[in-house]
């Protein structure tokens, strides 16, 4: 990210309202700034000064010797605006406002930020703030802050919402001898956010992981996106505070109730890999070894002690939050008994006893580690007798550098094991002071590392269906809201989901209990019959449901009974009448799908236990749309009834996991298509077997959002599947192939394209011939964020097998202004035009997405691509012995 160059590694930085007043802001500021004159040109602004702590003061910007790369304003707010503007007008590319009194005050400061805001737009200009404390870049020597203290230059970028909480955070762990690869104070975020410094600090060489205090988030697709572009490579690791903030609307449908602010938050997290922490230790112990490639690959935890009673405690935290026991194999066991003492544990945890010495602890752990049921080994040590930490510690450190799986330690105590905590936190093996600490530090590097390989697991294949007729539905809606009806009826809220082929009960209206009748004997006994109110939304709680009606008596006198019920416990609604359905007696399991719309990330789907006590039991999981297959599952298995879907329950035999699977699929493109949908209960989902049907359902319309188009995605934070550049081709030999974007499915298909290519091929593409196509591999090439990535694969059938073959991808640089380029075709397919038509069709992506420019680099043998570049109109820019970079400016 260039254009945040300057915000951390400036050449010069000019600080305006700069001062020599004892205790301010300007004169703390300008001292750090001056402990890197050695690097950094510093200058200072204040016409009321011709002199600041020996260096020469400017009237105004303009009058510097040159343009700094960086200004610091630190006056006034209600002059900030004209200094932005004038800077703007001078050249400076990036600000930091440190001055306070902005939309925390008000209209005024708000009235204050939009004519900021105006003046970054209009000179492209980057600023951080205002209302924020500043950056450190300790390997710079670089602080545009207000606190005092440098941390030492390390490899953990700090990202603070609050300056207050993050100038305490920064302080703590400076005496902790924590190193950083930057601090970061955001404030109000008027224009560089989250989204941004991910971004930067993704690709930052410095930075290894990023630790966030997050309090709001002012644009969540942007944040989403870059987690997700980066957390697979370098952690995030995030603290929220306001977990159990209650929402103060009275909830219309089940899933409203039980979809709290925090679900939606914790959610999102998951989706974009991004670690979250309750407590400020937990991001540094987390942000210290979740950088490392020994995570592990399961629950299951062996530990190892001198001590019974830490044991306990470090099993009973394992337990409690719900990791595993590792249970030892019969020949673990054995090798043990072979050199522990006799009254060892015989079991996990594998007490050794008070007086082991350095040889037994490592013996043990190199036995724990080769047990194929072990994932992670945690070593405690209490001192007693003569044993010596120091020589222990060194001991396990020389093992753990053999190792692949996570080895962590609580040695306990101060003085006499401090040594040992320092040399394990040197060799980057994580080390704490009790065993519940490093427990709770396992549990979230296994989190991640499961969260991860969920991510990026390769789904099944499930149909993509992109022609579910939208426009008669669309039509439906404007309807209802033109009479301000925003809770559609039952039968209509089903028509949606039978138009996305969610098997439902048809619902009938009747007007009295005459047509009630007749539509019973029509459809067959014995039926349901539901009261039809516009007004009324949970028709059990007030006594507008009768079940299994079995003749036209039972269906007179139900009606008259609902009748009653629902006037005396709600004499204002509107009663139409009541619909009847036929009753469905049989099934295993009632479920409860739904969805419900956050301002900020936009819409959850959720999936859990149902029926009419849903929201006592409270058995939910929620997940982000778009869903595929694998995240369907996933988001299933959160939940307790997975267990009885997966397994069967008592007499019940097991649900088809795959049906249920769909339907969640189908829910989820269902919500991608309408973003005037607020809120969706399928509450009963009867399940039998290989068979589902929604037995009820409800849809509140958004009241603030009704001229939305059909295709439009802006209420959803992850960008979904662009159906819109599906399209068929024909070759010039006559065959055709489907162009359209490639999706996490096509991994199969991607690993059979490469493995066919000739080595002429595989090397003018990849710059090296390809063997080993491994799993992470064909994740990045398949599974893409669709706005920051667009890959676009020719689909060849013939004799019903599918094939891939032809390839294009943009990935567009995270500042949107290019991206790079590179198009791949099958050999037996090359010479047909294909690689022309992908290729344009690139080009069409790149100018919608308003990029200046794409390039690709290309082998100076590669005489076909060279070719091809020349034909679309791209510029030869520079060239090497081996390569050219080729440009086309849009």
């Amino acid at each position: 990210m260039k254009r945040l160059q300057a915000l951390f590694n400036p050449r010069s930085v000019v600080i305006i309202g700069a001062t020599d007043k004892e205790e301010s802001t300007g004169k703390t500021i300008l001292e750090n700034l001056l402990l890197a004159k050695d690097k950094i040109k510093i200058y200072a602004v204040n016409p009321h000064r011709e002199k600041v702590l020996d260096i020469k003061c400017y009237p105004k910007i303009t009058a510097l010797p040159e343009i700094p790369e960086l200004a610091l304003i630190v006056t006034p707010a209600s002059t900030v605006p004209d200094i932005v503007e004038e800077i703007g007008k001078a050249g400076v590319k990036s600000a930091i406002i440190i001055s306070a009194g902005f939309k925390e005050v008000g209209s005024e400061g708000v009235k204050l930020e939009s004519r900021i805001s105006a003046s970054s737009i209009k000179y492209d200009m980057r600023i951080l703030g205002p209302n924020c404390m500043g950056t450190i870049r300790p390997i710079n020597n670089l602080n545009t802050t207000f606190t005092k203290r440098m941390p030492k230059s390390g490899h953990i970028a700090f990202l603070s919402q609050s300056g207050a909480l993050g100038s305490a955070v920064l302080d703590w762990a400076i005496s902790k001898n924590i190193g950083f690869s930057a601090f970061v104070s955001l404030g109000s975020m008027l224009d560089v956010d989250f989204g941004d410094l991910i971004d930067y600090f993704g690709e930052d060489v410095e930075t290894r992981s990023i630790i966030i205090y997050l309090e709001s988030i002012s644009n969540a697709r942007k944040f989403i996106s870059s987690t997700r572009g980066f957390a697979r490579v370098k952690p995030i690791i995030v603290i929220k505070p306001g977990k159990f903030k209650e929402s103060a609307e009275a909830a219309k449908s089940h899933t409203g109730s039980m979809v709290g602010e925090d679900l939606h938050v914790q959610a999102a997290f998951t989706r974009a890999g991004v670690v979250r922490v309750d407590e400020i230790a937990d991001l540094f112990n987390c942000a210290s070894i979740l950088n490392t490639s020994n995570l592990p690959k399961g629950p299951n935890l062996a530990i190892v002690t001198n001590a019974g009673g830490p044991a306990v405690l470090a099993t009973d935290a394992l337990i409690s939050k719900e990791g595993k026991l590792a249970q030892l194999s019969h020949e673990t066991i054995s090798t043990l008994g072979s050199f522990l003492p006799n009254c060892w544990s015989k079991s996990n945890p594998i007490d050794i006893l008070g007086d082991a010495d350095a040889q037994r602890y490592t013996k043990t752990v190199m036995a724990a580690v080769k047990d194929t049921g072990v994932d992670a080994v945690l070593v405690i040590y209490t001192p007693q007798g003569g044993s010596k930490p120091l020589d222990i510690s060194k001991a396990i450190i020389a093992q753990a550098k053999k190792i692949k799986k996570p080895i962590l330690t609580a040695f306990m105590g101060d003085q006499q094991v401090s040594e040992s905590r320092r040399l394990f936190y040197e060799n980057n093996i994580p080390a704490y002071a009790f065993p519940e600490e490093a427990i709770k530090t396992y549990l979230y590097m296994y989190q991640y590392s499961k969260n991860l390989k969920m991510l990026y697991e390769t789904p099944e294949d499930i149909p993509l269906n992109i022609e579910s007729p939208k426009n008669y539905l669309k039509a439906m809606i404007h309807r209802s809201i033109k009479k301000q009806n925003y809770l559609l009826s039952e039968q209509d809220s089903k028509q949606f989901l039978t138009t996305y082929e969610i098997p439902c009960t048809n619902a009938y209206f009747a007007k009295g209990p005459k047509d009630a009748v007749s539509i019973a004997v029509d459809i067959g006994y014995p039926v349901v019959m539901k009261i039809f109110s516009p007004d009324i939304s949970h028709k059990t709680d007030i006594g507008g449901v009768e079940l299994n009606l079995k003749n036209s008596e039972e269906v007179k006198s139900a009606f008259g009974r609902i009748i009653e019920r629902v006037n005396k416990n709600n004499p204002k609604a509107v009663i139409e009448g009541v619909t009847i359905q036929r009753m469905v007696n049989k099934y295993d399991f009632e479920l409860i799908l739904g969805s419900k719309k956050d301002p900020v990330f936009g819409p959850v789907i959720l999936f859990g236990y149902g029926g009419i006590q849903t929201e006592f039991i409270k058995d939910i999981a929620v997940g982000l749309p778009p869903l595929n297959q694998t995240l369907a599952r996933r988001l299933m298995e959160q939940t307790k009834i997975y267990g009885a879907l997966s397994k069967g329950l008592r007499d019940k035999p097991p649900a088809d996991l795959s049906v249920l699977d769909e339907t969640l699929v189908k829910l989820s493109n269902l919500i991608i298509d309408f973003p005037e949908i607020r809120e969706i209960d399928i509450n009963p989902l009867a399940v039998s077997g290989d068979k589902v049907v929604a037995l009820d359902a409800r849809i509140i319309l958004d009241e603030t959002l009704t001229s939305e188009k059909v295709g439009d995605h802006s209420h959803l934070v992850i960008s979904p599947y662009p159906t819109r550049f599906v399209t068929p081709w024909r070759l010039k030999d006559g065959r055709d192939v489907l162009l359209r974007p490639i999706r996490p499915e096509d991994e199969p298909l991607e690993k059979q394209l490469i493995n066919g290519l000739s080595e002429e091929s595989s090397r003018y593409r990849f710059f090296h011939i390809l063997k080993d196509i491994t799993h992470t591999m064909l994740t990045r090439y398949c599974n893409i964020d669709y706005d920051r990535e667009m890959a676009i694969m020719a689909e060849y059938s013939l004799d019903g097998k599918k094939r891939s073959v032809g390839v294009s991808r943009l990935i567009i640089e995270p500042d949107g202004q290019s991206g790079e380029f590179a198009v791949l075709i099958a050999d037996d397919f090359q010479g047909k035009g294909l690689g022309l038509k992908l290729s344009d069709m690139l080009i069409g992506v790149a100018r919608e997405r308003g990029l200046k420019s794409i390039y690709a680099l290309v082998l100076n043998e590669n005489k076909k691509m060279l070719g091809l570049a020349n034909k679309l109109g791209f510029n030869r820019e520079s060239s090497s012995s081996s390569e050219i970079k080729v440009v086309l400016y849009l």
